[in-house]
């Protein structure tokens, strides 16, 4: 099942955005520092994709993995099980309350934004530009830590991030205590960071390291895997 953050207590609003990569080669950088694993993908668009998981028989895929935080265990996918508001495909939906979501990421306009705070009208922004957009925990902010979340005992975690104005996906080696990974993260260098659902099922994920290359699992498909209901997808 997820596994759910603390509540971060945030006070105000605040956006930042980057612009798109041309998506030429259609390939994903990996780069592996001991601490944690970095996935760049080249991309000309990101979406979230919500109900099923994208096929790894697209090729127009090139990295996938779940966002924002699903509320049950159901059996039939629904937008309101999805952790708070999101837009997928240009079109705003609701999804259930969820007190860890202290802000968002956007895609619209071939600009990526990380809003910290209330981000209802950022999410309009994205539905009315045809875009994309999902609440999540708010790790980083302008290279500094938000306040930090505390979480017992040990797991794997992730997070999208924004490093040397490109965006990547963050994945810390090994099992590690929450704490330690947001302090692997600013060792890292991240200028942005918001959360993913990492939990057991939740962390399938893959991407393609070239044009026409197979998918490569990042972490494999189990039976709790079919709970999950939205993914973070880039496009070449």
């Amino acid at each position: 099942m997820m596994k759910k953050l603390l509540l971060i207590m945030v006070m105000g609003i605040g956006m930042v955005a980057g612009g798109c990569r041309s998506g030429r080669g259609a390939a994903v950088r990996v780069e592996r520092t001991g601490e944690v694993t970095a996935y760049y993908p080249e991309f000309s668009r990101v979406d979230l994709v919500c109900g099923t998981m994208p096929s790894k028989a697209d090729g127009e895929v090139v990295f996938c993995a779940e966002a924002a935080f699903t509320h049950e265990l159901l059996t039939e996918f629904a937008h309101s099980n999805i952790d708070g508001d999101h837009v997928a495909g240009g079109r705003r939906y609701g999804g259930a309350m969820c007190k860890d979501n202290s802000g968002a990421f956007t895609y619209h306009g071939g600009r990526w934004h990380f809003v910290r705070g209330d981000y209802s009208a950022a999410l309009d922004a994205a539905a009315a530009g045809g875009g994309m957009g999902f609440g999540q925990a708010v790790i980083i902010v302008n290279g500094r830590v938000v306040e930090p979340l505390w979480r017992d005992g040990a797991h794997e975690y992730r997070a999208l991030c924004e490093k040397d104005g490109r965006l990547c996906i963050v994945d810390g080696v090994g099992v590690t205590s929450y704490a330690e990974f947001v302090a692997r993260l600013s060792r890292y260098g991240v200028t942005h960071a918001l959360y993913l659902d990492m939990g057991s099922g939740w962390n399938h994920s893959w991407y393609r390291p070239a044009a026409g290359a197979e998918a490569v699992d990042i972490h494999p498909r189990i039976a709790k895997s079919d709970y999950c209901t939205n993914w973070i997808t880039f496009y070449r």
